[in-house]
């Protein structure tokens, strides 16, 4: 139990009598609708130029909920989505009627207000309240306003309860909202089409993950929740489409972190005749518009760090990245057991990697990651860890495949995708073959998109963005929690619906 679920059972009892009470005197607590003609932010922009000391006579009607009150309830701080309004509920304005029903207000419950605007002698834009109505009445007590609302269980538990307390979950919700808009909007200027593919798939392939396996009952078989959309945005290209895109959320059965959710939300994006030198260019160009419509600027703050998306980005192979780092010159080293004593002379721990490649990838991801903290893409990957990328023009044994690092964290993967079917077929068998050995993450052998390539797919680039990571970057998030409005939590064992006595 958290404490938030501690606390409301004691008091949600009195909160009940006061329901039961308001009935008893003809009171509807949950009426169907309200007449406003202002939001709090309207009325502030409205009256900006009304004098302290002044009242009208306008008469506005404000709605909201209730989340302080001073001096008995003569003042009131009433929320809606775009802000506070200050209420005055001086009993000269009011009946006897509403002052005997304002004993049976709390805080958290909704109003709907008529009356007059005023700017009080301290400044504060208000409202003289002449009649209010009851718009729902609340039954869980809320955290302290004055305290915040800080238990970070509760906060992730009851994000409902942590977007009334913390305005700055609602904004942050606002921008990942202006960040999705952004994307599409930067895609569909440029003809680009948002189709939607299978979220149930037979074969759960297009990444490195574990799929979380359900059962149709009808068909009597397996299904997988997708781990990408890659695959059958691929299927788009080979059936006539040129820019297809879909921001879609996408399931994987692994652990969990502030980096980490079991769902999460990606865009994947394919162009016909473009490569991975194209697709750079491209991502610059969005990002810096994300930036710029989400901040205001190129520049961001990010946990400590100043990020600048202004164009270019850096651009370094990952083998150089490493010499950089560690001073090793990989590309020197041929074989694959010497290139694992070089890993754990540098301290990497080596677990399932079976190949040159998957060694130096290990390196990488140990030693450099972390020290990309600028924008920074990092090219040309092994062709051992990249089985959809076409092959380098020029550099025998990588693929022209670019990660884009921001913080020490990867935000994109694209590449210039790999058009020959008899190539992405041996590559794929060799997946399969891992798999069967027990790499649960290892791509399956997905036949349909093999016969799907063999009509023929033109020259294409492709790339896939984490939305909820480009959205931490954007906002100072520091988890990944923070930007998804329900992330995924495991169920309280002892956890129940409250019954009447409020146990």
């Amino acid at each position: 139990m958290t404490s938030l679920e501690a606390e409301g059972g004691r008091l949600r009892v009195e909160r009940l009598r006061k329901l039961e009470e308001l009935k008893a005197h003809g009171i509807k607590p949950y009426p169907y609708r309200f007449d406003r003609t202002h939001k709090a932010s309207q009325l502030h922009e409205k009256y900006k130029d009304l004098a302290p000391d002044m009242e009208t006579q306008d008469q506005v009607r404000v709605c909201g909920k209730v989340l302080n009150e001073r001096n008995s309830w003569m003042f009131v701080d009433l929320y809606d989505e775009s802000g506070k309004i200050q209420l005055f509920c001086h009993k000269e304005s009011l009946s006897q009627e509403k002052l005997d029903t304002r004993k049976l207000l709390d805080k958290g419950d909704y109003l709907g207000i008529t009356g007059t605007v005023r700017r009080t002698k301290a400044g504060e834009l208000s409202i003289r309240v002449s009649d209010f109505e009851l718009l729902c009445k609340s039954l869980q007590p809320l955290p302290d306003s004055w305290d915040g609302f800080t238990d970070v269980e509760a906060r992730y538990r009851h994000r409902y309860v942590d977007m009334i307390m913390n305005p700055q979950v609602r904004e942050t919700l606002r921008k990942r909202s202006v960040v999705v808009r952004t994307i599409r909007n930067f895609l569909d200027e440029r003809d680009f089409l948002e189709i939607d593919t299978p979220t149930l798939q037979v074969e759960a392939g297009g990444a490195d993950a574990r799929p979380f396996v359900t059962h149709h009952n009808t068909l009597d078989i397996d299904l997988y929740l997708r781990i990408a959309t890659e695959l059958h945005l691929k299927r788009l290209i080979v059936g006539g489409f040129e820019r297809v895109y879909e921001i879609g959320r996408i399931f994987r059965n692994e652990g969990m972190s502030t980096r980490h959710n079991p769902e999460f939300t990606m865009l994947e994006m394919y162009c016909a005749y473009g490569d991975y030198n194209d697709l750079m260019d491209f991502t610059e160009e969005m990002l810096l518009e994300c930036a710029i419509n989400v901040a205001g600027a190129a520049k961001v703050h990010y946990q400590g760090h100043d990020l600048e998306f202004s164009r270019p980005f850096q651009r370094i192979r990952m083998t150089d990245s490493i010499r950089n780092v560690t001073g090793v010159d990989v590309e020197s080293i041929a074989s694959f057991e010497e290139m694992k004593k070089v890993a754990t002379t540098l301290g990497v721990v080596l677990e399932h990697q079976e190949s040159r490649g998957e060694v130096i990838n290990a390196i990488f991801e140990e030693k450099v990651e972390a020290t990309l903290i600028q924008p920074t893409f990092i090219i040309d990957y092994p062709v051992e860890i990249s089985p959809l990328t076409k092959a380098h023009r020029t550099n025998p044994g990588e693929v022209e495949r670019f990660e884009l690092f921001v913080a020490g964290r990867e935000l994109a993967n694209g590449y210039s995708e790999l058009t020959d079917p008899l190539d992405q077929r041996a590559r794929l068998e060799d997946q399969a073959r891992k798999k069967a050995a027990g790499n649960e993450e290892a791509m399956p052998l997905d036949l349909d998109f093999i016969l799907a390539m063999e009509y023929g797919m033109p020259p294409t680039m492709g790339i896939g963005i984490g939305i909820d990571r480009l959205v931490m970057f954007l906002t100072d998030s520091a988890s990944i929690r923070d930007v998804i409005a329900f992330p995924t939590m495991k169920p309280l064992a002892e956890a129940k619906p409250a019954d009447g006595d409020g146990k």
